[in-house]
C-alpha cells in the first residue's frame, strides 16, 4: 500500500468525536476502490463488509464533509453507533433538563 494513503488521525470512540485530537492514535487505510454505477448505487467490497461485520438489511447513515464550502468526503457510520453517540452526548442535557 502506498504510504500516501495511510494517515493517522487521534483516537476517541471508534472513530473519535472531534474533541481532543492529542489522544491515543488510530489509522485510517483507504482499503478499496468503489464505484457508481448508472443507478447510483455502490457495492462495498465483500472483505470490508465482512471485517465489519455488515450484512445485508444493515443500515449505514452518509455524512458529508465539507472544505471551503465544497462536499470532499463521504464517512459510513452504523446507524445504531450514530443514535449511541447521540444519545451519549445529549443524555446528560436531557437528563439536566427534567
Amino acid at each position: 500500500m502506498c504510504p500516501s494513503s495511510v494517515m493517522t488521525v487521534p483516537e476517541e470512540p471508534c472513530c473519535g468525536d472531534g474533541e481532543d485530537m492529542n489522544g491515543p492514535k488510530q489509522t485510517i487505510r483507504i482499503e478499496a476502490v468503489a464505484s457508481i454505477d448508472e443507478r447510483g448505487q455502490m457495492v462495498i467490497p465483500k472483505a470490508i463488509r465482512d471485517r465489519m461485520g455488515l450484512k445485508a438489511g444493515d443500515k449505514l447513515a452518509i455524512s458529508v464533509m465539507e472544505s471551503d464550502g465544497r462536499p470532499c468526503c463521504l464517512t459510513l457510520i452504523r446507524t445504531e453507533e450514530l443514535a449511541q453517540r447521540v444519545r451519549d452526548i445529549l443524555g446528560p442535557a436531557v437528563k439536566d433538563i427534567l
